[in-house]
């Protein structure tokens, strides 16, 4: 009864200096409330259009401008305007009036009406890889669409009344993205970075506080916490974490539920699978957040840390490069991290409609780490936290208290 009765003061007074501290909220209820909606909002509207693009055409010929309207009809890309010559195109391309060149040669039509193959010219600017990829895809299309048209018309020329039947190239494809059917940038990035920013907002205000319990100790001449508990390390630590989790559990049903529906990204997965998942993602962090807290000795030491650390758990995480292709020393280093398993799980989830029990290779290693985390941080707690004195000064305190 004890134990129990320890478990709930720490709870209570873990609760109490999260909720009092101005720099913790802002980690805990500013941070997950605030970040996803700007994310959002900045990547709204999700595809880029009418990226300017400037046409040198050496060809000038009908089946060259019908090439250029072809492409300007396309959504992705907007004719900027002619150029004479490719110095003319480049300097457009400086002064960032065009972000891709196409160069028509001379020839092209002459090639086409000969039943050969015609080559154009395609320059990109690769500062961003997102115009490059909108770009590409349109390209793509456009020259499929004049590849089908160019085959009607030689049959037609060789073969006459057999061109009617003619409709398109030979073997037909169609794409059908899952998990993503809009093909926009926030439908892509934010089931993940949302993840990236629960774990991150939590280990932030974690280690805040413990470098404020820090300073405390520093203070007080018997090298003491006087807001600690003298409790036990599993009830101290559990009852920390059961206080981050009391007031991270509303803000993360805000970030993981309510922020796709206000935005109308994808949304396939149901609640209830990838909330228990969620959890215990959650909870590693929260065992994670009482095992970094050794390395945090004043309270600005948090942002330092974690902050730091933010770019680089992002990179681990295998939104913008797949684990699959790491190093077997950083593939090693991102499993110890609970948001690389969160976000594989979460998208399967949420965006791929799978279940609880399909994500089973992502959820066992999120229990894994719950476990690790949870035994270094009892002993971080057990080697690290002076309890005798601690009880020496509640004995003092109440001795105080009596007179």
């Amino acid at each position: 009864m004890k134990w129990f009765i320890d478990l709930f003061r720490v709870w209570r007074r873990e609760l109490w200096l999260s909720v009092t501290d101005l720099g913790v909220l802002i980690f805990f209820v500013a941070l997950p409330l605030g970040y996803p909606i700007i994310y959002t909002l900045i990547y709204n509207p999700e595809t880029i259009r009418e990226i300017p693009m400037v046409i040198v055409d050496h060809s000038r010929t009908a089946e060259s401008r019908d090439l250029v309207r072809t492409l300007s009809a396309t959504p992705a890309i907007k004719i900027a305007g002619y150029a004479s010559d490719m110095g003319e195109a480049k300097r457009a391309w400086a002064e960032k009036k065009c972000y891709s060149i196409i160069e028509i040669p001379s020839d092209y039509a002459r090639k086409i009406g000969g039943g050969q193959q015609a080559v154009i010219s395609y320059y990109q600017d690769m500062s961003l890889l997102f115009r490059y990829r909108q770009n590409l895809f349109s390209l793509t299309q456009v020259q499929m669409a004049e590849t089908a048209k160019v085959t009607a018309q030689r049959v037609a020329d060789e073969a006459g009344g057999v061109s009617t039947l003619i409709t398109g190239l030979p073997v037909a494809t169609q794409s059908s993205i899952a998990g993503d059917p809009t093909q926009g940038f926030a439908s892509f990035i934010m089931p993940g970075v949302v993840i990236l920013i629960l774990q991150q907002g939590m280990l932030m205000g974690i280690t805040m506080l413990a470098g404020t319990r820090r300073d405390r100790r520093r203070r007080n001449p018997l090298g003491i916490d006087s807001t600690d508990i003298g409790a036990g390390p599993l009830a101290t630590v559990l009852g920390r974490a059961a206080a981050y989790l009391t007031i991270y559990l509303p803000m993360t049903y805000f970030v993981v539920a309510l922020i796709p529906a206000i935005f109308s990204l994808p949304q396939a997965g149901h609640f209830m699978d990838y909330f228990p998942f969620i959890f215990v993602m959650l909870l590693a962090t929260a065992f994670l957040g009482q095992t970094l807290q050794i390395f945090v000795r004043e309270r600005e030491t948090s942002m330092v840390l974690i902050v730091f650390t933010s770019v680089f758990f992002l990179f681990l995480s295998g939104l913008t490069w797949p684990r699959y292709a790491f190093p077997w020393f950083w593939k090693a280093v991102s499993d110890l991290i609970p948001a690389t398993w969160g976000v594989e799980g979460y998208i399967h989830i949420h965006s791929n409609g799978a279940t609880l029990a399909e994500v089973y290779p992502q959820f066992w290693p999120l229990w894994g780490l719950t476990v690790l985390y949870l035994i270094t941080a009892l002993i971080i707690r057990a080697y690290t936290y002076p309890r005798k004195k601690l009880r020496q000064s509640e004995t003092l305190a109440d001795a105080e208290v009596a007179r």
